[in-house]
C-alpha cells in the first residue's frame, strides 16, 4: 500500500497546471501571512535584527540539500560584486520589513509590501532604460497614491513602521533589477546561494550591536520562520512557473486578507478602511503592470519567432 502523502502528491501533479498554480499562490500568500505573524510574536522578546539573522541562517541551513546536490560548482562566478550587492540589498529588505512587521498591524504591513513591483518598475525605467509608457505612468501614480492613502500624511503622524516597510519595498525593487542583470549570465542556483550567504553575513553585522541569544522556545520559532520563509518563496516561484501570470497574480491579494484574519485572531488587530483602500490601489497597480508587461513580453517573443 502506497503512503498517503505519495497518493496526494500524485493526485496534485495530475491536476491542470492552472489549478496547481492557483493552489501554490494561495498557499504562498497564507505562508507569507504566517511568517509575518511569527516575526511579530518573536519580536516581543528579540530585536528584529536578531530575528533577521537567525531567519537568514536557518534559511541557509534549509538549502543544504541544494549544496549537497550541486556541490561548489554553482559558487564559481566572475560577478562577485553583483552578488555582494544582491545579498546586501536582500539583507536590507528583510531587516526593514521584519522591523516593520514588529511595529504596525499585519494587514497594513501586507498592503505596503505590494508596492515592491512599483519600485522595481520605476527603477527599471531609471536604470535600465525601459520605456515609460502612459499606462505605466498612470499605474505608478495610482499605486504610489495608494501608499499615501494608507499613511495619510498631514492627517495622522507618519509612523516609523510604515517607513520601514516602504524602505524594504523600495530596496526589494532595486534587488529585482540586480537579479535581472545577474540572470543574463548566472544560474538561478548561483544567485540563490550567494544571496543567502551574503544576506546572512550582513544580517549578522546588523544584529551584533543589539545581540540577544534566543532561548530554546525562541529557537524553535526561528527555525519555523526560516522554513516558512523558504516555503513561501518556493510556492510563489512554482505558481508563476506552472501557470500564467495573469491568472495567479491577482490571487496574491489573498495575502492581505490572510494577514487581516491572522492579525485579528491572534493580535486583536482590526484594519482601518484606509488600509484596505490603499492596499487595493497598490495591488491593482502592481498587478496591472506585471500582467501587461508579461503580455508585451509574449508578444515580442512571437514577433521575434515569426
Amino acid at each position: 500500500m502506497k503512503p498517503f502523502h505519495s497518493s496526494v502528491s500524485r493526485a496534485f501533479a495530475e491536476l491542470p497546471s492552472a489549478a496547481r498554480g492557483i493552489a501554490f499562490m494561495l498557499a504562498g500568500g497564507l505562508l507569507a501571512a504566517f511568517m509575518m505573524a511569527m516575526v511579530r510574536h518573536v519580536s516581543e522578546g528579540l530585536h528584529p535584527f536578531v530575528i533577521t539573522f537567525w531567519r537568514s541562517l536557518f534559511g541557509v541551513a534549509f538549502l543544504v540539500p541544494l549544496y549537497l546536490r550541486h556541490g561548489i560548482a554553482p559558487l564559481k562566478t566572475r560577478r562577485h560584486g553583483m552578488h555582494l550587492v544582491r545579498g546586501s540589498m536582500n539583507a536590507v529588505v528583510t531587516l526593514s520589513m521584519f522591523t516593520g512587521f514588529s511595529m504596525i498591524p499585519l494587514a497594513k504591513a501586507a498592503a505596503f509590501s505590494f508596492s515592491g513591483p512599483l519600485f522595481s518598475t520605476l527603477l527599471a525605467v531609471l536604470l535600465l532604460g525601459e520605456v515609460l509608457r502612459l499606462r505605466r505612468v498612470v499605474a505608478l501614480v495610482f499605486g504610489f497614491t495608494g501608499a499615501l492613502v494608507i499613511m495619510r500624511p498631514g492627517w495622522i503622524a507618519i509612523d516609523a513602521g510604515s517607513l520601514y516597510m516602504l524602505l524594504g519595498a523600495a530596496t526589494w525593487g532595486g534587488a529585482t533589477i540586480v537579479v535581472k542583470i545577474l540572470v543574463r549570465t548566472e544560474a538561478s542556483t548561483t544567485i540563490v546561494m550567494y544571496m543567502s550567504l551574503y544576506a546572512s553575513a550582513f544580517a549578522l553585522i546588523a544584529a551584533i550591536p543589539v545581540w540577544q541569544m534566543p532561548d530554546a522556545n525562541q529557537f524553535a520559532w526561528l527555525a519555523a520562520l526560516g522554513a516558512c520563509g523558504n516555503l513561501t518563496h518556493i510556492c510563489f516561484a512554482q505558481s508563476l512557473k506552472v501557470a500564467d501570470v495573469s491568472l495567479v497574480l491577482p490571487l496574491d491579494f489573498m495575502r492581505l486578507i490572510w494577514s487581516a484574519i491572522i492579525g485579528y485572531a491572534i493580535f486583536a488587530e482590526t484594519p482601518v478602511i484606509w488600509t484596505w483602500l490603499g492596499g487595493i490601489m497598490i495591488f491593482s497597480a502592481a498587478t496591472y503592470i506585471a500582467v501587461r508587461e508579461g503580455r508585451l513580453g509574449k508578444a515580442a517573443t512571437v514577433r521575434t519567432q515569426s
